[in-house]
């Protein structure tokens, strides 16, 4: 759920109770009947439910029940949450939060978002929620105490537009209009003039050779001191390497080489590139000096690449994922002529299916492999590792790719029946696996399950025409769907990246922005929720414990904020294991919903 500016590139160069739940499958008016018996857990103390163990079935590949088309119930009386989509004012300078339980003495260093956190200039307005400028946020812990910072990110947009009091550069959603003190002539010229790329970069938290910087998706990141969230550099990836920009979701090799992926577009067509970083510095002076474009991906579509926003790796693959929504490369070209954002050249096309594609990223060669689903969009790919000659992926998925749109900043901003309608036009993302199998031959028969995997019910059956057809296994019980389905996943990463794993961590999605916290067992297929009503956590960041090899052992941090003026905003921290509230840290700040971050050990 970030922005989607990779596209415009192309453009210019190259009051309620904590909540605990542990649910297996157990329906909801059974946690409500058990609910009323129990005392009030008060503000830290959480609820234990311990109710029958889910008994999970493998089933045959050929039974497609696990594939159901999902469906919702719908949501009504909705709080308006339009205080946590507004303008808030910077806190450059610390804060001290006031702990309320506590913090771990080891836990260390600062917790580092982004997102935006200014929709307006003079009269002009954002029209989408991804436009805001990039507001940094700093959660400082040491020794059991918390401080709070915030800025924003002194770009080259924030500046412009701050100088003439208006918008200058267009965003993904909101179309940048002439300078109103040119004449009729200058004005319709100026919309044939290529426009400006934003480094408004309010996505996430990245790490190239050791250095932090914060990114979008367009061509350009800008390099912050983490101690005091001053912007340092502004670097274009297109001055390095051949491509129109880079994800905001690159993945690490333990060694800290850093891999991403970026588009290109020219007259033969788009590619999908694979990025390669190296990971220490030649000269104290470099940024990402080295990059190298180690495979190139051919579109489907010349003019219609797939839009992505993540990647899935292991230890030897890349697994890129080609989606049908679609960007229309002339639509973006000429959406200035034409009087219209950015956002308008993408669309949602299912009647192309899905495709992933698999690089070796040692050597960078593209595996033969045709490996095809039905159509869905993933925003996030939780994990992915290696398992008898196959690569497993898991990611949240969504069956429909029109939700873009819902996040126009005056459908999130609505109260009342209009709210709700909102919300339950939106699709809900589910965690999915999928199974490719490397090593397929022209004597494997057709139509029988590839997959040796005997855990997973996700099946790779050979066709005809020698494509593989992909199945996908659910990774979540049925319950998932009260709870809204899930996203911002987030794994173990330093331990358990391209590995076999058990457990990631999410947000639950009964509101248009997470509303809960959830804990899934991939293996077991169990729930573990943290809830407070009236407050909205935001992407659960892990820590590890020190001296620990346990998956779970450790904490989750999440910033957990209310558009209660009379509530505070705080900085919460559960154990990781038992998903028990620690502590939280108030700070008596307004603040934004945001997208991602990072925590970074002092």
């Amino acid at each position: 759920m970030a922005s989607l500016w990779r596209l415009s590139a192309l453009c210019g160069a190259q009051g309620g109770r904590a909540l605990f739940l542990r649910i297996p499958v157990v329906r909801p008016a059974q946690v409500s009947a058990f609910l009323q018996d129990q005392p009030d857990p008060g503000w830290c103390r959480t609820q234990h439910i311990h109710l029958s163990p889910n008994h999970y079935f493998l089933k045959k590949y050929m039974d497609s029940s696990h594939q159901k088309r999902t469906t919702f119930s719908k949501r009504e009386r909705l709080p308006c949450i339009a205080p946590l989509l507004t303008t808030v004012e910077e806190m450059p300078q610390m804060v001290s939060a006031r702990v309320r339980g506590h913090f771990p003495k080891w836990l260390s260093g600062y917790l580092l978002r982004t997102g935006p956190g200014k929709f307006e200039f003079g009269k002009d307005k954002y029209n989408h929620w991804f436009d805001g400028m990039a507001l940094l946020h700093q959660f400082r812990m040491e020794k059991g105490t918390v401080t709070y910072r915030s800025k924003f990110l002194q770009s080259d947009t924030y500046k412009a537009n701050s100088v003439n009091d208006r918008i200058v550069i267009s965003e993904f959603g909101t179309l940048a209009l002439p300078d109103p003190c040119k004449n009729v002539f200058e004005r319709f010229m100026s919309k044939f003039e290529l426009p400006a790329i934003t480094d408004n970069t309010n996505v996430n938290y990245v790490r190239y050779k050791g250095d932090y910087y914060v990114s979008t998706e367009t061509n350009f990141m800008n390099k912050v001191d983490i101690k005091t969230l001053e912007k340092t550099e502004k670097v274009d990836w297109s001055k390095f390497i051949a491509v129109n920009g880079a994800t905001a979701h690159p993945h690490y090799d333990p060694d800290g080489t850093a891999y991403n992926m970026g588009n290109s577009y020219g007259p033969h067509g788009s590619c999908y590139n694979v990025i390669r970083v190296p990971p220490e510095k030649v000269d104290l002076g470099e940024t990402i000096h080295g990059a190298q474009v180690i495979c190139s991906i051919v579109s489907a579509e010349r003019m219609k690449p797939s839009y992505y926003h993540s990647f899935g790796m292991t230890r030897n693959y890349i697994i890129f994922i080609e989606q049908p929504l679609k960007m229309n490369l002339w639509k973006i070209v000429t959406s200035r002529i034409r009087g219209k954002a950015f956002s308008d050249g993408i669309s949602w096309e299912p009647q192309y299916n899905t495709r992933f594609h698999v690089v070796d990223k040692h050597t960078g060669q593209l595996l033969p492999g045709m490996y095809y689903s039905k159509p869905f969009v993933t925003f996030h790919q939780i994990n992915a590792f290696e398992d008898q000659g196959c690569v497993v992926i898991d990611m949240c998925c969504q069956d429909d790719g029109r939700n873009l749109e819902v996040y126009q900043l005056q459908n999130l901003r609505k109260a009342g029946e209009g709210l709700d309608q909102v919300y339950n036009s939106v699709g809900r993302s589910f965690p999915r696996r999928f199974v490719l199998p490397l090593h397929v031959s022209l004597n494997d028969p057709e139509g029988e399950n590839l997959s040796p995997l005997s855990y997973s019910s996700a099946s790779a059956v050979k066709q005809a025409d020698g494509k593989i057809w992909c199945s996908y296994e659910s990774l979540h019980p049925e319950d998932l769907e009260e709870e809204g389905g899930i996203e911002f996943p987030q794994i173990n990463y330093g331990q358990f990246s391209g590995k076999k794993y058990c457990f990631f961590y999410g947000c639950g999605f009964r509101h248009l922005v997470g509303d809960s916290l959830i804990k899934v067992d991939v293996v077991n297929k169990t729930l573990t929720i943290w809830r407070e009503d009236g407050f909205y956590p935001s992407e659960p960041v892990f820590v590890p414990a020190p001296g620990t090899s346990e998956e779970d052992g450790g904490v989750i941090l999440s910033v957990v904020i209310t558009p209660d003026q009379n509530e505070k905003n705080f900085l919460l921290v559960l154990d990781a294991k038992n998903f028990e509230e620690l502590g939280r840290a108030e700070v008596p700040v307004q603040m934004p919903y945001g997208f991602h971050g990072t925590f970074v050990t002092i």
